[in-house]
């Protein structure tokens, strides 16, 4: 068995890829990956889809479900794009890397980006709390949770403007309020299905109200509701797996039942690295992410040795990302508590060895 602790293509139920390849093979008499995007039976996969994604996060009346493509890259222009109003000024929370692509693309769009927070005095191993928000903004924009460095936002940003979040990396992975946000979008690569699909949660009342003047029909949100996901054809194999995921997590206990089990696998990692001596986590203790946990060894001779060790015990996906270096254990839904255990015994073999 492999420890998949990478951070990018999601680790995903075992029975959900046992199901989702039988359908390679044999969907309706054809493959799912040829079967027609208008066949009433792919309308039914993108309508329970949507219908589990409402179930999943309790969404409320007045919110559409749409399923796209492009990932969080092209929704952080997609965002900014629909949610343009007069002031044409937009408001971001900096955390890192994601944030920062954010703000580029806002920019690009006609957007005065102004800095409601930052964490990059020190190298954004924090989450901002004390806020500077400019409240003619029209929207405020935050990353709830940042893989490259590890952070998480605990409590959401309050703030009375129209609130949009990036969620790639921990939608579906704990509680959330819908109702606070205008628009929510998340790639689907880390909790909900295989990349090829992204996921848009917006206020109806937001839909066709940008002042922009450059929007193209595919980036508007109101085409994509008013077709229901269907103004083009959808990335069906993505769609389709993501719904069976959805399936899987409502059967087992829902949001609810997976928030409590990451936390019980974030909490029993973040024990050995506090309490070893030969780890150090890199970021502010209120502010660490149950979805990646990164951490650092603090004798650096001894570094390729504990990249021999954990490789050897089938566990992938541990380096830290490229920009930072060190660790990163991702830990998104369908990890299994066992495998944080393995890695958990081998760092205490490893500084028992030392």
């Amino acid at each position: 068995m492999k420890h998949n602790f990478g951070a990018g293509p999601c680790i995903l139920p075992q029975e959900v890829f046992q199901e989702a390849s039988r359908s390679v093979v044999d969907f309706n008499g054809l493959s799912i990956l040829e079967v027609s995007h208008r066949h009433k039976d792919f309308v039914a996969v993108m309508d329970e889809a949507t219908d589990l994604v409402k179930k999943a996060l309790h969404v409320p009346d007045g919110y559409s479900v749409i399923f796209l493509q492009g990932g969080a890259s092209l929704g952080f222009l997609v965002s900014a794009l629909n949610m343009m109003r007069e002031s044409k000024k937009a408001s971001y929370i900096n955390t890192g890397t994601w944030s920062k692509k954010a703000m580029t693309e806002a920019k690009k769009a006609g957007f005065e980006v102004l800095e409601a927070g930052s964490s990059s005095d020190t190298n954004f191993n924090y989450i901002p709390k004390n806020l500077n928000i400019d409240e003619s903004a029209d929207f405020l924009h935050f990353t709830s949770n940042n893989t490259i460095f590890g952070t998480q936002f605990k409590e959401m940003p309050t703030t009375s403007l129209p609130l949009v979040c990036d969620m790639s990396s921990d939608i579906f992975s704990r509680e959330i309020n819908v109702a606070d946000f205008d628009l929510i979008y998340a790639g689907a690569q880390k909790n909900m299905g295989p990349a090829g699909t992204t996921l848009y949660i917006v206020k109806d009342e937001v839909l066709g109200k940008s002042t922009s003047a450059f929007m193209p029909t595919y980036l508007d949100l109101k085409t994509h509701a008013d077709k229901e996901s269907m103004f083009n054809t959808p990335p069906v194999f993505s769609v389709y797996a993501s719904m069976l995921n959805l399936r899987h997590l409502i059967t087992n206990g829902g949001v609810k039942s997976a928030q409590a089990r990451n936390e019980a696998k974030a909490a029993l990692l973040y024990d050995e690295i506090d309490n070893n001596p030969m780890f150090e986590g890199t970021v502010a203790k209120e502010d660490r992410s149950n979805m990646n946990v990164t951490f650092l060894m603090n004798d650096e001779s001894r570094i390729d040795e504990f990249n021999a060790l954990w490789q050897k015990n089938d566990i992938v996906g541990l380096k830290g990302h490229r920009s930072v270096g060190g660790f990163r254990a991702s830990m998104y839904n369908a990890l299994p508590i066992e495998s944080v255990q393995v890695l958990v015994t081998l760092m205490k073999d490893f500084s028992n060895k030392g």
